[in-house]
């Protein structure tokens, strides 16, 4: 029997395994509840706030993360806790053009939230990235 992952060269469990779905959603909310907060310390962001542009102020403060920390030190916030990490497929390093794409791509969710059978989203697939445990 297969497991998620094989057909990208992962192992099955343990370290380099393709992260769970579970500790992805938890990684998520961590890095958006941190970006909130920053959002509201320098941005003038209010929870709740439905018109202006502050409103955007969490989301542009989630891709600024996102695409500098992926594209650095190979994980947000969020992922460091839960023990995960992006990697380029065959490569290791993504680099900031490839964290900038599945960064802006999941920023529209949509890909984020579709899924390959290996269980990488499709801003994983499109960027040629994955993400694993530590």
């Amino acid at each position: 029997m297969r497991h998620r992952g094989e057909r990208l060269s992962l192992p099955a469990h343990g370290p380099g395994s393709l992260a769970g779905t579970g500790r992805r959603v938890v990684a998520l909310l961590i890095d958006w509840t941190l970006c909130q907060l920053i959002a509201m310390a320098f941005l003038g962001y209010t929870i709740g706030q439905n018109s202006g542009l502050t409103m955007f102020a969490p989301l542009l403060v989630f891709v600024i993360e996102n695409i500098l920390m992926v594209a650095t030190v190979g994980h947000t916030i969020g992922h460091r806790l839960l023990g995960m990490r992006v990697v380029a497929l065959g490569r290791g390093y993504v680099g900031l053009g490839r964290a900038a794409l599945r960064t802006l791509l999941l920023a529209v969710v949509i890909p984020a939230v579709v899924w390959d059978a290996d269980g990488r989203g499709l801003h994983d697939k499109a960027a040629g990235t994955v993400l694993v445990r530590t």
